[in-house]
């Protein structure tokens, strides 16, 4: 057990280092690119801090970037996972070391996120931007839903187990390969996974190594395809990178845990906002068809945030 866990950190420790070095040269290569200011930092210290939390840092990224145009949407979920693989990697880092569960569970979980990213990317690559707009839009509305359901404590206790086997393993292989394909859309997958961890009877601590690494392998996965066909924006990832690490360490080392009831009461409210005028630009853009059948997705848009 010991062996596979020190095997399973090794290999997250090559992945952080093959990511970095792939996304060094291919930044390289691409021109134009400015270095992150500081409203793209803080964004990145923000969010990974409240992710580390529990409170998720997707639907908060996108809420910010929406607000202030910081990012084109048809760009944000790129950004959103190649930004934050590396603060992601640091978390599982942290709670595959610490918190107990059974390593084979945890590494068929992990390998099943993964090709659903690998999966989910290469579809999402391609997507107009009014698709992207609507499906993100839902991707905001379900991930409100669950946070809505976790303040009213309406989600499942879970039981004391720390493996899975049989028809329960391959549900939650298969469940785990749906949600990594959906984290490319935008869609955060730490609680879709912690309410399965919990119904399938397994201890809610559990969740957090299974999350957070799946999430960890999956990002990698999603993030090539993302760097390869320039869907993503440089500047806002890189801020998210370069104070998100920083902000998990900060978060599980040197602040615990703190009241997040009433912050999760507003990034409630701010994600619904934010969800509901994603799905009406996307409605609009096909209503005046500005997205027509078989047109090139666009790959450009006026940011509000440019040097």
């Amino acid at each position: 057990m010991l062996i596979a866990k020190v095997v399973l950190l090794s290999v997250l420790a090559v992945t952080a280092c093959a990511f970095t070095w792939m996304w060094f040269w291919e930044l390289k290569r691409r021109p134009g690119w400015h270095w992150p200011r500081t409203f793209h930092a803080a964004v990145g210290f923000l969010t990974d801090f409240l992710d580390t939390l529990g409170v998720g840092s997707f639907a908060v990224t996108t809420t910010i970037y929406r607000g202030f145009k910081a990012v084109p949407d048809q760009l944000i979920p790129g950004t959103l996972n190649v930004g934050h693989t590396l603060p992601t990697i640091a978390q599982a880092f942290i709670f595959i070391a610490i918190v107990e569960v059974d390593i084979w569970t945890l590494w068929l979980l992990i390998m099943a996120s993964a090709l659903g990213a690998w999966l989910g990317a290469g579809v999402v690559t391609r997507l107009p931007k009014q698709r992207i707009q609507l499906g993100m839009g839902c991707a905001l509305l379900i991930a409100s839903v669950l946070m809505l359901l976790s303040l009213w404590n309406a989600l499942p206790l879970g039981g004391s187990d720390l493996k899975l086997s049989g028809i329960k393993l391959l549900v939650a292989i298969v469940c785990n390969l749906i949600f990594g394909a959906l984290m490319t859309i935008g869609v955060g997958a730490y609680a879709p996974i912690m309410v399965m961890v919990s119904l399938l009877g397994m201890n809610s601590k559990a969740a957090f190594p299974i999350m957070m690494g799946s999430c960890a392998f999956l990002m990698p996965a999603a993030s090539w395809r993302f760097i390869k066909s320039e869907r993503y924006d440089p500047q806002a990832a890189l801020g998210l990178t370069l104070l998100g690490v920083p902000a998990v360490l900060v978060a599980a080392f040197l602040v615990g845990e703190l009241p997040v009831t009433a912050l999760k009461r507003l990034v409630v409210a701010v994600v619904v906002y934010t969800a509901i005028t994603m799905i009406w630009a996307g409605c609009r853009r096909a209503q005046t068809g500005a997205i027509q059948p078989g047109q090139e997705p666009e790959t450009s848009e006026p940011s509000g945030l440019t040097d």
